[in-house]
């Protein structure tokens, strides 16, 4: 089921996160004292080059998979994405009830992707 479009998709994904990630997260580490617009103009800024990975992904994905498959991918690796960002970045602890929610996820992966 692996094929090179869903590698691509995935691929496309991950990097679009990271900066979807530091655009909506990394402001609050390092803009704390800034007034908020300040914030939310950077954050547009890293955003733009999201959009420029996230739209090519979906528009990839769609060939591949169906609309609940792309975004249920779409939540898998986003949480892939934030939970280092989080415990690495931002120096946030990981706690047991994280894993439960991944384990949810694959529940979510598994019942989107069975025959």
């Amino acid at each position: 089921m692996f094929n090179r479009t869903i590698l691509t998709t995935v691929g496309l994904l991950v990097a679009s996160n990271v900066f979807m990630t530091f655009a909506w997260y990394s402001h609050l580490k390092n803009l704390q004292s800034r007034p908020w617009w300040l914030a939310a103009v950077a954050s547009w800024g890293i955003a733009l080059f999201e959009y420029l990975l996230q739209v090519p992904a979906n528009r990839i994905g769609f060939q591949a998979l169906s609309l609940p498959q792309l975004k249920i991918t779409q939540e898998v690796v986003t949480l892939l994405v934030f939970a280092p960002f989080s415990v690495f970045y931002m120096g946030e602890p990981l706690k047991l009830d994280h894993l439960w929610a991944g384990l949810c996820l694959v529940g979510a992966v598994y019942f989107l992707f069975r025959s």
